[in-house]
């Protein structure tokens, strides 16, 4: 497993030349989101970025994945939306062609896998459509991830539509269990929803994940704590992970300590790494 950070933990600006700090200071798989002043899908620069960034990645070493939380690129006026679940099919569109373009990205990346989720509801739909909705949304984006050999991530996120694991393993039985669509775990989502034993939910679906997310959190409060200052038992979680023979980052996700990036990573990734060797 690999000790890894994410770009939306870390200041604004140009977050290139932060990568050999983080690789100093243990990093070895960067979660990229895509956002309005890194690696912009929409933007004119946007092929000459990605060149310069697959380029960055590889003289530092650094493995990575994409995400596609970013809060207001698609709208700047509403967190994380337009989404799959949206009211008006155009703007669900939006979020697939978002979606599509990510997959581009991870292709020329060489990245792991494009994390993805489902969208909070803002509307009086029955259960049953939100349902349709999302897996019609999904099936192109699952045809996409093919033809590009790109890997997809579904995360749980607390108060969208599927904010469980269980949730999620409905989701993947109802589009009939598709090989190229596995899990993101965010390992203090767990703690915040009670799936406790936090190790048996793992277990029960460690073949199905691709990516994961690590922050400490309190039962029942979505709030990402820095490692140590939640309730997370971290290493027999870590130690599930390593049995059932996952091998991709484990990417510190820490939004709101931004503003003190450098002293954050620093003390996170030291507490991973001495997390992991405990494994060893």
């Amino acid at each position: 497993m690999k000790p890894g950070y994410s770009t939306n933990s870390l200041a604004g600006g140009d977050l290139l030349p932060l990568l050999p700090t983080l690789v100093d200071l243990g990093c070895e798989s960067l979660a990229i989101t895509p956002d309005s002043s890194l690696l912009h899908p929409y933007a004119q620069e946007f092929a000459a970025e990605v060149r310069r960034w697959r380029c960055g990645l590889a003289e530092a070493g650094l493995a990575c994945v994409v995400e596609t939380g970013a809060r207001h690129l698609l709208d700047p006026l509403r967190k994380h939306e337009p989404t799959l679940l949206s009211t008006h099919a155009s703007d669900r569109s939006r979020r697939v062609d978002f979606l599509c373009r990510a997959i581009d990205l991870a292709a020329e990346l060489g990245a792991g896998c494009v994390s993805l989720w489902a969208g909070v509801v803002h509307d009086a739909a029955t259960e049953e459509a939100l349902w349709q909705r999302l897996q019609e949304g999904l099936e192109p984006v699952l045809a996409h991830a093919e033809r590009q050999g790109v890997r997809l991530g579904f995360e749980p996120e607390p108060g969208m539509f599927i904010d469980t694991v269980a949730r999620a393993e409905e989701l993947l039985r109802r589009l009939g269990e598709p090989p190229g669509l596995g899990l993101t775990i965010d390992i203090g989502h767990l703690e915040c929803l009670g799936e406790r034993p936090l190790v048996e939910t793992v277990r029960r679906v460690a073949g199905r994940i691709v990516n994961v997310h690590v922050d400490d959190m309190l039962v029942c409060r979505h709030e990402h704590l820095p490692l140590g200052e939640g309730e997370v038992a971290f290493g027999p979680v870590l130690r599930e992970l390593a049995a059932a023979g996952y091998r991709g980052g484990l990417h510190i996700e820490l939004p709101r300590q931004s503003h003190c990036w450098l002293a954050t990573a620093e003390a996170s990734l030291a507490f991973l790494c001495r997390e992991r060797k405990g494994l060893e």
